[in-house]
């Protein structure tokens, strides 16, 4: 799972086409809606701080996780702008440790796709029904085996900016179900016109929903429910992200 070294520095500014306040607003629709409305949460695969930040902002006390020390500087530098005050652990979601239990547990923009061996992704699910309060919500999203498909697989994305570009080039296994990114970056230097190459290689796994249940099921969670992304709309076949809903089971009672 180590990935974003060398991308971190410019994570930000190729991510600029994320809407990331209307993703907010949908994820904190959510929460609200299955009764966290503020208290402590933690989010999986939190980069560089965005969507921590906006939940800070919305008044929920912010636990963020990442495995990528860089990323994880960045969004501290967020943090002492913002003033919020966000706990950011260096820790690898599929071990990760808290002190205590938490509310809510998130994990959005496809992190849980990085976790490439079901096995490990069991395991993340049963540390978040540990960490959870009884009846605590889990809300997650991941890419789809059609996104990855029809839409991702062997195309060349690249995009060029003042100070920076990339070539991103994907490869996916429909066997194995292994989406491959080669990424190419070429960051200017600071001080200089000169631009440093930097190589990274990154994989994801591509999920179908029924495997996820599976999994959210065989963990203690329980399943409350999935929709098509940004919408209350049922998952379809050509949906291309996908959120999941669960609950903390098995602390005060026994789950279904």
């Amino acid at each position: 799972m180590d990935a974003y070294t060398s991308f971190a520095s410019v994570y930000d500014t190729f991510m600029d086409n994320i809407p990331y306040g209307e993703w907010a607003k949908y994820l904190i629709g959510l929460l609200k809606e299955y009764g966290i409305a503020d208290g402590l949460v933690l989010e999986l695969g939190c980069g560089t701080g965005s969507m921590t930040e906006l939940l800070a902002e919305a008044g929920y006390d912010m636990i963020g996780v990442d495995n990528a020390e860089e990323m994880l500087e960045i969004a501290m530098d967020k943090r002492a702008g913002s003033g919020h005050d966000i706990l950011y652990l260096l820790q690898d979601m599929r071990e990760f440790e808290l002190y205590g239990t938490v509310k809510a547990i998130v994990s959005i923009c496809d992190s849980i796709n990085y976790v490439t061996e079901e096995e490990d992704l069991l395991s993340v699910f049963r540390l978040v029904n540990n960490y959870l309060d009884p009846h605590g919500v889990f809300i997650f999203d991941f890419n789809t085996v059609y996104k990855y498909r029809e839409l991702l697989g062997n195309q060349t994305i690249a995009e060029d900016r003042e100070d920076c570009s990339f070539i991103w080039e994907n490869y996916y296994d429909d066997e194995e179900r292994l989406n491959e990114y080669e990424l190419s970056l070429f960051i200017k230097e600071e001080y200089s016109d000169l631009y440093r190459k930097y190589q990274e290689t990154h994989f994801q796994r591509a999920y179908d929903l029924e495997t996820m249940i599976s999994l959210v099921k065989e963990s203690g969670l329980e399943y409350v429910t999935a929709y098509d992304a940004f919408t209350k709309e049922q998952p379809t076949k050509k949906s291309e992200r996908i959120y999941v809903i669960a609950r903390e089971c098995g602390k005060t009672r026994a789950c279904e």
